[in-house]
């Protein structure tokens, strides 16, 4: 009995082990599932599926096509799209331009700029304009805005460029590299061709455009009093500016007339997403706008105080020592010198470059994943600065009391409401001290806003 007894509590065992497994992988399953979050979206990926946010065109009076047909316009602003191209560049140039003049410059027609450092082949030149209706013009940069500075010690600058190679920073080697970010923090706005304009659509060669955008974006920038419009906002390497955030509190110091009241500073300086890299950037986040997509106001770079900005930096030689990017001097100064209030994030115009991507949930966006930060390169998620700048606007609008932006910016400062609810806000709007939140039919009244802090506080917003 003994001998034949033995192998029924193994086989009772395995019996009663079955269920379990089943219960543990299926866990296991659920648990693979929801975690997805933790390493398929990034941290900006995941707030806007959390806030359930519009990734909509803005909420206001659009200047649509057929307004500047109706009204005689095809260019109601001295504004212009531009590119710094080479000739061997030009397959590339002219994809972005067949994106950019399909889904957008085709009905409005604004003139293509494009700046070289030697002059365009008659096939650049044919090519491009074959791709528009509207005018092309091809410009040279002057030598003085290109070359590399006497000033700069050849020496010096080989024994930089070894020691950026030895922290594997890119471009780091290609002196036309460090030339393109000088001639883009400092001189692209004093080219002549740009003299009369006031507003620049920044375009790169091999970028997408994925929308329909039907307004005229520099109309919007005009109409909204916007400094500078971006899609992508992201951290740098801090091995490439080390010395950048040092020399531009220097120069605040020498003039601190230039902060602005509304400033974002605190986004400029936010280590709560990645401290290592603000800690190895000497106080800077790194967070940056970035700028191959950029639709700025020149006025602003022709400012006293961002012109007096660029001579520091450039006497601080770090575009070429180091591997300053226009991008991160484009946003700092921004950060500093610029309200915020007017700094407007395009979430509604699809954009890639390279990994990196704006895809907005909209029937009018085609050929991208929504609302995904990073598509193909999963480790790069990262990077994402998006939640920094959410924090930043929220507290620009508690500080300035501003609520109810027309850009509707004000919907990350409300978000929580979403969890708290369950719904989405419809208006909020503001009665002398009093903001107005409105849900279909229902409505709250809050009359302090300490409580509405507290709330966004308890969801980590402050």
């Amino acid at each position: 009995m003994y001998l034949y007894a033995y192998p029924y509590p193994c086989y009772s065992f395995r019996r009663a082990l079955k269920p379990t497994l089943a219960v543990v992988l299926t866990l296991a399953i659920v648990l693979l599932v929801y975690s997805r979050d933790a390493w398929y979206l990034s941290s900006g990926d995941r707030e806007i599926a959390r806030m359930r946010l519009s990734m909509a065109e803005p909420s206001t009076h659009l200047w649509r096509p057929e307004d500047a047909a109706r009204h005689g316009e095809s260019r109601p602003f001295n504004a212009t799209i531009i590119a710094l191209v080479r000739n061997e560049e030009l397959d590339g140039m002219v994809y972005s331009m067949r994106q950019l003049e399909r889904s957008w410059n085709s009905k409005f027609n604004y003139p293509w700029t494009f700046f070289n450092d030697v002059p365009f082949t008659e096939e650049f030149k044919r090519r491009t304009q074959a791709e528009t209706k509207a005018e092309c013009r091809y410009e040279l940069v002057p030598p003085e805005h290109w070359d590399v500075p006497d000033w700069i010690d050849p020496n010096v600058l080989q024994q930089s460029i070894d020691k950026m190679n030895a922290k594997w920073v890119k471009h780091a080697s290609q002196i036309s590299y460090h030339q393109m970010c000088r001639w883009y923090s400092g001189f692209f706005y004093k080219h002549p061709a740009l003299k009369d304009m006031k507003y620049y659509w920044r375009v790169e060669p091999n970028v997408k455009f994925f929308c329909d955008i039907n307004y005229d974006v520099f109309r919007f920038m005009a109409d909204h009093n916007k400094t500078y419009g971006f899609t992508i906002n992201i951290y740098d390497d801090p091995n490439t500016l080390p010395s950048l955030w040092p020399e531009t509190m220097a120069f605040l110091e020498q003039h601190p007339e230039y902060l602005s009241p509304d400033n974002s500073l605190d986004w400029l300086t936010d280590a709560t997403g990645r401290p290592d890299v603000t800690a190895r950037a000497h106080g800077y986040s790194t967070c940056h706008f970035w700028s191959n997509f950029e639709i700025g106001d020149l006025d602003f770079w022709r400012s006293p105080a961002y012109e007096a900005y660029f001579a520091h930096l450039d006497r601080a030689k770090g575009f070429f020592y180091e591997r300053w990017g226009d991008a991160p001097v484009h946003s700092v100064a921004l950060g500093l010198f610029a309200e915020n209030r007017n700094i407007h994030w395009f979430r509604d115009i699809g954009y890639q470059h390279s990994v990196f991507s704006n895809c907005p949930d909209t029937p009018n966006c085609h050929g991208c994943r929504p609302n995904k930060l990073a598509p193909l390169t999963l480790w790069l998620n990262k990077e994402d600065c998006r939640v920094n700048w959410f924090r930043q606007v929220c507290a620009s609008r508690r500080k300035n009391g501003d609520m109810n932006d027309e850009d509707g910016l004000c919907g990350e400062c409300f978000g929580w409401l979403y969890t708290v609810y369950g719904m989405e806000y419809d208006i909020v709007i503001k009665e002398s001290s009093i903001y107005r939140i409105y849900f279909g039919q229902a409505k709250f009244a809050v009359s302090h806003l300490t409580h509405v802090y507290l709330s966004m506080k308890t969801l980590n917003y402050y």
